[in-house]
């Protein structure tokens, strides 16, 4: 039995900041990210720096933008930045990345697959591949999770 039955403190809560209608997402207090900077990606493609196009494409992503045409530009950076890189050197380029960025990898890689080009889907099969065997399953559920989009 309870020592003290007639307590009410409990009602001193306010339930209605838990309702979903007054939740507020913690990133629209984040700086709104812009994306990758197309010339500094070119520049790096031109003379033949694959890895480290790949790493600026990935670290960023705007991944808190609301804004879709930011994300459609950094989509067609990310796709040219991955179909301009061999299917041998794509293992190596996939080791040279972090965690965090095989996540944001596979988050690109799942958004190609939605949109399509032509040539395109099998080398995205390949990036899949070597992602997978990196960031294993973990990875591909952390990405379907996720609530932020590429």
């Amino acid at each position: 039995m309870a020592k003290n039955t007639s307590s009410s403190a409990f009602r001193k809560i306010d339930i209605d900041q838990y309702n979903e209608d007054n939740f507020r997402d913690d990133e629209a207090e984040q700086s709104i990210p812009t994306g990758p900077d197309e010339g500094e990606v070119c520049a790096l493609l031109n003379q033949g720096r694959f890895t480290d196009a790949l790493k600026v494409v990935l670290s960023n992503a705007p991944l808190g933008s609301s804004n879709q045409q930011i994300k459609d530009n950094a989509l067609a950076l990310t796709l040219k930045v991955l179909l301009a890189i061999k299917s041998t050197q794509i293992e190596e380029a996939v080791g040279n990345l972090e965690l965090d960025d095989v996540d944001i990898l596979m988050k690109y890689i799942y958004r190609g697959f939605e949109c399509p080009s032509e040539g395109s889907s099998g080398h995205l099969l390949l990036w899949h591949e070597k992602a997978f065997n990196i960031g294993g399953s973990g990875s591909i559920v952390r990405v379907l999770s996720d609530r932020m989009r590429v």
